[in-house]
């Protein structure tokens, strides 16, 4: 019999895949990755925050995660900088800010949770916040998807088509902002956007199009989950870790093969 902590496990590690494959997707299309790795650096000043002043963690990581994305789009609209520049110093003071605030509080706190997740432990809570914001996250990346895809495409075109731009990065930032929030638990602060990029990777040789890359994304991003589950918990292995190494796993084992498409 299957014990119950491992069904929770893989239900949510199944609804994030499917979350993180789809948005992904995206994430590599509009080349945001550093964009999520500084949303997932600020996570852990949410986590400090919520323990710091006894908010709920969720309440706090969500909140945060905007903030952060309202402040980056700011920043890129003003472009005092170069993007890549001011997202590197808002991550590594986000991630400051957070371990000092996690050392004010002076509680007993299993840091490496937060930093590496433990899909092990995710409560029907957790499974909730996952499915809804899941759902979410996918019914707007589906009504918006001629506006995205043509953002991507071409802007230009997309304007002409009277898409506004400004409205749909702020959509891309803020579900990446709060997929990030909502899977912390999952796969922790320093793993999280490693499932918005790794699946999303393997898939793009192998797809003839837009729609096909994100049901690869999504399907290598499953895959990885309950293999990394079941492997975590065969082996005694905490499962954020596993899991990212299942899925760059699949990335080695196919990068050969997408070459050869070339």
């Amino acid at each position: 019999m299957i014990e119950p902590f491992i069904i929770r496990a893989l239900a949510a590690g199944i609804g994030v895949a499917l979350v993180a494959g789809a948005l992904g997707c995206f994430v590599l299309w509009r080349r945001m990755a550093y964009f999520g790795d500084s949303i997932s650096h600020s996570a852990l000043l949410g986590v400090a925050l919520g323990i710091l002043f006894n908010l709920n963690i969720n309440f706090a990581l969500i909140v945060i995660c905007m903030l952060f994305a309202a402040l980056l789009a700011w920043l890129q609209q003003n472009k005092l900088f170069a993007i890549d520049t001011l997202m590197g110093i808002v991550a590594h003071a986000a991630l400051s800010v957070g371990l000092l605030a996690l050392a004010a509080a002076d509680q007993d706190i299993e840091l490496h949770d937060y930093l590496f997740g433990d899909l092990l432990v995710v409560t029907a809570t957790d499974l909730w916040l996952i499915f809804v914001s899941g759902a979410l996250t996918i019914t707007l990346l589906v009504v918006n998807w001629h506006s995205l895809i043509l953002m991507i495409v071409d802007e230009d075109l997309a304007v002409s088509e009277g898409v506004n731009l400004f409205y749909a990065n702020i959509l891309l930032m803020s579900l990446v902002a709060i997929t990030v929030a909502v899977t912390v638990k999952v796969v922790g602060v320093l793993l999280i956007i490693s499932l918005l990029i790794i699946p999303a990777a393997t898939a793009r040789p192998f797809s003839s199009s837009p729609v096909s890359m994100v049901y690869f994304s999504v399907m290598f991003g499953v895959l990885a989950i309950i293999i990394g589950v079941i492997g975590a918990v065969f082996f005694e292995m905490p499962a954020g870790p596993s899991i990212v190494g299942v899925a760059s796993l699949f990335f080695a084992v196919l990068f050969p093969f997408s070459m050869r498409r070339q």
